[in-house]
């Protein structure tokens, strides 16, 4: 093989390499301690406590009294999300979640938090929902809305 075929080759391997890279999800955008358990917001709405602003940003809103944003990874989504922030304190304590799939393949959950950073609100959360809102919400017998 000649050194330009070579190159060529080498060449070729790191851009497929970098457009693998570029197609990766994002890694969080959040901290573990603005993780909140499934556990803790479904008591609070259980047992009437102080119960945040709660934001569905992905396909439905199946948490009571959850304001159904629609997708964040849309622009539709991410606008209707953006008008109902817009109403809110930036010292409100919100939760988002999805819930659609596992964090590290979500649309939905960095660009809402992104929204947030970028309109510097300073109390949220986001719903640890590491694997899919059935089986981390609905399969463990938390509250869900009436149908």
């Amino acid at each position: 093989m000649n050194l330009p075929v070579l190159l060529k080759c080498l060449m070729l391997n790191i851009f497929v390499c970098l457009l693998i890279a570029v197609k990766a999800q994002k890694p969080p955008n959040w901290t573990s301690e603005q993780l909140l358990s499934p556990a803790t917001l479904a008591d609070a709405i259980t047992s009437n406590k102080v119960v945040p602003v709660i934001i569905s940003v992905g396909p439905g809103a199946p948490i009571p009294n959850s304001y159904d944003a629609g997708m964040a990874s849309k622009p539709e989504g991410l606008a209707k999300l953006q008008q109902q922030l817009n109403n809110l304190p930036k010292d409100t304590s919100i939760v988002v979640y999805c819930g659609c799939c596992p964090f590290e393949h979500c649309p939905n959950v960095r660009p809402a938090i992104d929204l947030l950073n970028s309109l510097h609100f300073t109390n949220y959360h986001v719903l640890d929902i590491p694997h899919n809102i059935k089986q981390d919400w609905i399969d463990k017998g938390y509250p869900v809305t009436e149908k």
